[in-house]
């Protein structure tokens, strides 16, 4: 089982990332998928998480700057990020489970976002 997250990188406050995340040895269809980011010297917190549903639950802090969204059929998902700012940036993580309220049974490599002021 392998998540490929892709598509960090630097960036000035008010730009835009598009995150993909790329998985192989499973299907994501049943599965809820989550975007997660640590920045240095903070615990890990969950941006967004979108279930097989299609119910998404996201951080209120990126609320209306931040859109996930998955593609079955591509066994992939997606985080685009707008507006990003400094407190932003962080190494953000793609991540299956069950359900966005349970443990995460797979995570990707991470990749960085620099957002500069």
């Amino acid at each position: 089982v392998q998540l490929q997250a892709s598509g960090g990188g630097l960036v000035q406050a008010g730009g835009s990332l598009r995150l993909s995340c790329a998985a192989s040895g499973l299907s994501l269809s049943n599965l809820a998928i989550g975007w997660l980011r640590q920045a240095p010297g903070q615990e890990r917190e969950r941006v967004s998480c979108i279930a097989s549903s299609g119910v998404i639950v996201q951080l209120d802090s990126v609320k209306g700057r931040f859109t996930i969204s998955r593609d079955n059929a591509k066994n992939t998902a997606a985080l685009q990020m707008n507006s990003l700012k400094p407190e932003d940036t962080a190494v953000y993580y793609c991540a299956v489970a069950q359900g966005c309220a349970t443990g995460w049974r797979h995570w990707g490599q991470g990749t960085q976002v620099t957002v500069s002021s």
